[in-house]
């Protein structure tokens, strides 16, 4: 795990579009990720730490364009709130690095959680090696 880099390190290590959805908030365009339809098997991981974040149990397809889990694993991500551009809504970030990986809301699916995880791939690795199906 490389839970000490600092922003030069980080900023070398990631893609620039990696580093804008991480480190400075952004979003990739909905629709774009290439783990939007990923069926694999495996654990997702942080691009910026490799913690890991989400098994593929989780994953959903939510129509919403982004890549959709019920449920993190256990302490992966932390919770911050989020009014930037006058939303009020939860924000997802690694709990490891801290880095920005997309927001949660409160409508996935009844039959699990109820939450949609909703993530931005590049802030993602999948790790097919750690497959828990």
């Amino acid at each position: 795990m490389e839970t000490n880099m600092n922003e030069d390190e980080l900023k070398a290590k990631l893609t620039p579009e990696q580093y804008k959805v991480l480190r400075e908030h952004g979003t990739e365009a909905p629709g774009s990720g290439k783990y939007l339809h990923e069926k694999r098997e495996g654990k997702y991981h942080c691009a910026a730490c490799g913690n890991a974040l989400f098994s593929s149990d989780a994953k959903f397809e939510s129509g919403t364009g982004w890549p959709s889990f019920d449920q993190a694993l256990p302490g992966a991500v932390i919770y911050e709130h989020d009014r930037s551009f006058g939303s009020n809504r939860t924000e997802v970030l690694c709990a490891q690095c801290r880095s920005h990986l997309g927001h949660v809301f409160d409508d996935g699916p009844a039959a699990t959680t109820g939450k949609r995880f909703c993530m931005n791939s590049v802030c993602l690795e999948l790790d097919q090696d750690m497959g828990e199906k």
